[in-house]
């Protein structure tokens, strides 16, 4: 039931349900060789994009703003711009605020999966009913060529140690979270280095019994060292899709989307355009007031002197 309302599990919910990205996870504990967190334009979607950085408190008040203008919002999840297992803290405070103030929205996470083995039990105690996995190889003579470093517990590992302990904890991660009833889907990014790889990868996170998996096109960045390489074409992309679908049911709907998406899958806006326009109607006083802060603009000041002394979203 829960499945049938998040459009990235359900291909029948994409017209009906949107979702919010919380751009809560500032830090990252992997690298991978295609991504460029530093990077943003607000005419771009890709994933590890966004234009601020909230704290839970702004989070939240974001939420109650972005409800009031797409009232279709589902799903709410957390999906960076960094790792959100690598930032814990801010991570499970937003969730636990928004189940605290929304308990029926569906409450997602997207995860390279490193510390997942660690934080599966607080991710359950939450109320996080789905999580995406990113696995790019699921053997370490791949992934050395894809991940230039792993840090865990400080320690950063390279090569295929670094790899190696990644896929571990992926596998781990995931046997945890489906114990518990979690639902799975597996995100992989499809380059030069494992686009051949990606049938293999399909067979192995089947046997951890993940449900859907997304195989997603390079996207070059500028300021990686994939900035130059062209994505799978068309054609090849569904050929590795057909032959992953041997194994797992395949995602075809995704749009790449940034950390901070909000909207319906195939309308998608940056949280920051959505505020914007939802400010000019100031439907919510308290709450504008605060998302203008949060996002730089020039709001009417608050009519009374007593307005932020009464408004705890005021104080933040």
């Amino acid at each position: 039931m829960e499945t049938a309302k998040h459009p990235c599990f359900s291909d029948e919910a994409r017209c009906a349900h949107g979702r919010i990205h919380l751009p809560v996870a500032k830090d990252c504990n992997i690298a991978c060789i295609y991504c460029n967190r530093a990077y943003d334009c607000l005419n771009e979607s890709r994933p590890g994009v966004t234009s601020r950085i909230l704290s839970p408190e702004e989070a939240c008040a974001c939420l109650d703003m972005a409800l009031a203008r797409v009232p279709n919002l589902s799903v709410v999840g957390i999906a960076g711009p960094g790792d959100p297992l690598a930032n814990p803290e801010s991570t499970l405070a937003t969730f636990a605020l928004v189940k605290e103030r929304y308990p029926k929205l569906l409450l997602c996470l997207s995860t390279n999966g490193l510390a997942l083995p660690e934080y599966a039990a607080d991710l359950c105690a939450v109320g996080i009913g789905h999580v995406t996995v990113t696995v790019n190889a699921v053997h370490p003579d791949v992934g050395k060529h894809i991940y230039s470093w792993v840090r865990d517990k400080n320690v950063r590992h390279t090569g295929k140690v670094a790899a190696a302990l990644l896929l571990d904890r992926q596998r781990d991660g995931i046997a945890r979270l489906r114990k518990r009833g979690i639902r799975i889907k597996i995100n992989t990014v499809l380059m030069r280095e494992n686009v051949e790889h990606a049938p293999l990868i399909a067979r192995e996170v089947a046997s951890w019994g993940v449900q859907r998996m997304n195989c997603i096109p390079l996207i070059p960045v500028p300021g990686t060292k994939k900035a130059k390489e062209k994505p799978p074409a068309s054609a090849d992309l569904e050929r590795v899709r057909k032959a992953c679908e041997i194994h797992v049911p395949q995602m075809r709907t995704c749009t790449r989307c940034r950390a901070d998406a909000v909207g319906l899958l195939d309308a998608s806006r940056p949280l920051e355009t959505v505020l914007q326009s939802q400010a000019q109607v100031r439907l919510c006083p308290d709450i504008s007031w605060h998302c203008c802060r949060v996002f730089g603009q020039a709001p009417r000041p608050p009519e009374t002197a007593s307005f932020l002394a009464s408004s705890a979203v005021g104080r933040i």
